[in-house]
């Protein structure tokens, strides 16, 4: 009879910095988090550029579906003969993926 290998489980509730700046100018700078759930996006070696990207260019979102629009454009242009099985899957991936974004928009639009 064997025995059971008990269940290690690990879990962290204190953050990683213990020291915390009060200007409130600053929290985002050291990584603070106001939710219970916070998503991040990695780092960059160029915050600023990105935010600059972010505010006058677009969210990610609409840098995406600007690129899927344009890419799209191209699809329906070029000529897609001799593609191996994998890349026609690929391919007709992509372009169902961009008619589910296109139907959601148009239903946020019909509301």
């Amino acid at each position: 009879m064997t025995k059971p290998v008990p269940l290690t489980v690990q879990a962290s509730l204190a953050p990683q910095n213990l020291w915390q700046d009060i200007l409130p100018w600053t929290f985002n700078q050291q990584g603070m988090q106001f939710g219970l759930f916070n998503i991040s996006l990695g780092q960059t070696p160029r915050p600023d550029i990105e935010q600059k990207v972010l505010d006058e260019v677009g969210s990610y979102g609409r840098q995406l579906g600007r690129i899927g629009d344009a890419l799209e454009v191209l699809l329906n242009h070029v000529k897609l003969e001799n593609l191996t099985p994998a890349e026609e899957d690929a391919i007709d991936i992509l372009r169902g993926q961009l008619a589910q974004v296109r139907r959601i928009k148009r239903r946020a639009e019909r509301r």
